[in-house]
């Protein structure tokens, strides 16, 4: 982990998370950190209980070759931070880092269910996660918000742009033939096109990436004990 504390993760109040998100927005990193194509991606989410504030955050590590999960964990606890749009990442990432850390293997890439730079500030949940954690991250989100797009051709592996005016905040990428396009933004130390090419790589089969695909599954499940159903939010500008 960097050696970003205090605010940077867990805020008091929402004056103090809006200025230490202008701190932590200064130091994303628009440029590769890769060394080569990554060996482990970690895929991360949180599921909210219907009608509580209690969560559940989960991390799953994949080999990126065989798609085989290497390990997984998920963490329970309460939300902290109230949900405010745009400052997602303060209700998210505490828990996010806990379940991080009670992986053996340090990932090589981050990807999570949410934005990067696809966010009304350009700070989105990817964005976070990597600063708060040196590590390259992406955001792979089942919606857009933020931006415009045309849609891509209907053949797996096409994609469009996401615009706001001139700014390309990322790509509507098709990850399967004639099924609704995922929204890819580089969140740090990532560019576009490895972000692109992580995404088509990790959902050969479904939609969704398979390691946030199966984190969100770990979340849930995580939850369901308590007789509660489970839910995965991903509010606008989160």
């Amino acid at each position: 982990m960097t050696d970003l504390l205090g605010p940077a993760v867990s805020p008091a109040t929402v004056a103090e998370a809006e200025a230490a998100q202008e701190e932590l927005r200064a130091r994303v990193e628009l440029v590769s950190g890769l060394r080569g194509w990554p060996v482990t991606v970690a895929g991360l989410d949180v599921s909210y209980e219907a009608g509580s504030s209690r969560v559940a955050a989960a991390a799953v590590l994949i080999d990126v070759a065989t798609l085989a999960t290497r390990e997984s964990a998920v963490v329970t606890g309460t939300a902290s931070f109230p949900y405010v749009p745009g400052l997602l990442g303060f209700r998210e990432v505490p828990i996010l880092l806990e379940a991080l850390a009670k992986l053996t293997d340090r990932p090589d890439v981050l990807v999570c269910d949410g934005y990067g730079i696809a966010h009304p500030r350009r700070f989105g949940l990817a964005c976070h996660l990597g600063v708060v954690t040196g590590l390259p991250s992406f955001g792979v989100a089942k919606t857009a918000f933020t931006a415009t797009f045309e849609a891509p051709e209907t053949e797996r592996g096409q994609w469009s742009p996401l615009l706001d005016g001139a700014e390309t905040l990322g790509r509507a990428v098709r990850t399967q033939s004639d099924v609704k396009p995922v929204f890819v933004s580089v969140g740090h130390r990532v560019t576009l096109d490895e972000a692109t090419d992580l995404t088509l790589a990790l959902s050969p089969h479904y939609r969704l990436p398979e390691p946030t695909r199966r984190a969100d599954a770990l979340s849930r499940a995580a939850l369901r004990p308590a007789g509660q159903d489970a839910r995965r939010v991903s509010p606008p500008g989160g």
